[in-house]
């Protein structure tokens, strides 16, 4: 898997040999200034706000005790089951112009010219940061519940009080993981296509779009894909510095601390009400929107099209899931086999795909994919038999998501101590064997994981299915992004739908894996 990578950046790179001039000289003058300067406001925006939000509920759920904080310990996870595209559109229904919002603001009081606008930089912010946020809590929170408590009997040993202990000790030990948290929601939203499209906010992601099948000049758009492939290098490399500094360890259990901060009086009660309002604004309120739409065109909706979109997101899924954790077992395997620095090099370029946006690895993609047909071409076989199929699709989902795989294999894999290695060798099994018979029974549950993942990650896949389907081909994200294109809120609600029921799935198994003390 490390060589469909390399190819994808290599790929991009390529576009420097064969630059097109013309294009290239219309984007610098209209397109990549505006485009680079929103890119870096949005990332910026998303950051301070998910950091915010992520930290302070953290914070709230971990350490304090107030009215149903257990239910929002893992309530707050459920918003990572809408992709952002679909909270944007969900969003955009309720607070445009015409929605429930500001008609409501119109019959109380007369005028609602006083409401901001959804379609602008707040509101796509507010839309990539609703659905982002789980990422920085769970990561946040995680440190608090292993060190806050602990933080916070060492302040008051010192003679601090707990605001104070909260800024001068609790907040620097969880530096690494916020920062952690925040870089990759940072990453995810270098990434995103569907939201800022939504809201007609351009960035490098749309950019390279709208260059490559508004403009069709693939060498243009491979060359803002190298802008875009910068960014993603940069907040890379944030990213394991950040990890690299987490060095804090913990000598008790958390369980043998004294227990939560009791909040009393009017802050046990703007406790509640600050995760009762991200809680409704992140997931209740869009997901009763996308209800309000879908249920009155439900007969009108389910279609045998309908279908057929179910059909082709479920088993372009599962293909995709087959093909990714089956690939993704036999690395870890083949990477604790054979524990040399050569096998490291391939895991970690292997892996590195799921920093890359789905734009990028589209466009990268197509070049050797491109190369490989002309190829065949010169041997007398006139028609391409990659380009437009669907084997360029799963190429790029494997490097997208085999980190996603690979992960939670690893960790089995981990767990499985060298004894029983060789112990397995000693009675003549080893290699494919020993993995069928002896690793594959132990690491089920990781497998299982994994291939839960990828088959939701896959489902709300939109640049990579949208930029590399078959003719005629669609899926439930593909028909979301052209209803909702087009203004077609109501139509776009019920594949929505299906498509957060699925997302739930992963959410779940965070929930079951959390602690919810």
């Amino acid at each position: 898997m490390a060589l469909p990578t390399l190819l994808a950046l290599l790929g991009v790179l390529s576009s420097f040999l064969h630059p097109d001039i013309e294009s290239l000289s219309h984007l610098a003058q209209y397109v990549l200034p505006q485009t680079i300067k929103n890119t870096i406001f949005l990332v910026v925006g998303v950051g301070v706000v998910t950091t915010i939000l992520g930290v302070s509920l953290a914070w709230l759920t971990a350490v304090c005790d107030f009215p149903l904080r257990k239910f929002f310990v893992w309530a707050l996870i459920l918003p990572m089951a809408i992709p952002g595209y679909v909270m944007a559109f969900a969003l955009v229904g309720l607070f445009e112009y015409t929605g429930p919002v500001q008609q409501f603001l119109r019959d109380a009081f007369g005028s609602s010219n006083a409401f901001p606008d959804i379609y602008s930089y707040g509101g796509v912010v507010m839309a990539l940061s609703l659905a982002l946020y789980p990422y920085t809590y769970l990561m946040v929170r995680n440190a608090f519940q292993t060190q806050g408590l602990r933080s916070l009997e060492v302040g008051q040993s010192l003679g601090l009080s707990v605001r104070e202990s909260f800024w001068r000790i609790c907040l620097p030990m969880a530096r690494p993981w916020i920062a952690g948290g925040t870089l990759l929601v940072m990453m995810e939203t270098v990434s995103d296509f569907g939201t800022v499209a939504i809201f007609n906010y351009d960035t490098l992601t749309s950019a390279i779009y709208k260059t490559w099948f508004g403009l069709y000049s693939l060498p243009a758009a491979l060359q803002v894909a190298s802008v875009l492939l910068i960014f993603v290098v940069i907040i890379t490399l944030l990213e394991r510095r950040s990890r690299a500094s987490q060095r804090f360890s913990q000598t008790r259990s958390s369980k043998s601390v004294a227990g939560r901060i009791h909040l009393s009086g009017m802050f046990r009660w703007l406790a509640l009400l600050a995760c009762l309002l991200v809680f409704s604004l992140a997931f209740v309120m869009p997901v009763m929107r996308l209800l309000y739409w879908a249920v009155p065109n439900m007969d009108t909706e389910l279609t045998t099209q309908f279908w057929a979109y179910v059909a082709g997101s479920t088993s372009l899924s599962l293909l995709a899931m087959m093909m990714i954790a089956g690939l993704a077992l036999l690395m870890a395997f083949s990477a604790r086999t054979y524990n040399s620095p050569f096998a490291k090099i391939v895991v970690r370029i292997s892996t590195m795909g799921y920093a890359l946006p789905g734009t990028v690895l589209a466009v990268g993609l197509f070049v050797p994919v491109a190369a490989i047909d002309n190829a065949l071409g010169a041997m007398g076989l006139s028609t391409p038999l990659l380009q437009g199929t669907m084997v360029v699709m799963l190429l790029a989902y494997s490097v997208r998501f085999m980190a996603v795989a690979f992960s939670p294999l690893e960790s089995n894999l981990l767990r499985i101590t060298p004894s029983i290695d060789a112990a397995s060798r000693s009675l003549g099994v080893s290699g494919i064997k020993m993995l069928a018979k002896v690793h594959l029974p132990m690491v089920k549950g990781g497998l299982l994981t994994a291939m839960v993942l990828v088959f939701v990650d896959v489902m709300k896949e939109l640049p990579i299915t949208l930029m590399t389907r078959p003719f005629g081909f669609n899926t439930l994200a593909v028909r979301i992004f052209e209803l909702s294109s087009e203004g077609l809120w109501e139509r776009a609600a019920l594949p929505a739908l299906a498509i957060v029921l699925v997302g739930l799935i992963p959410a779940f198994i965070l929930i079951r894996k959390s602690d919810v003390r």
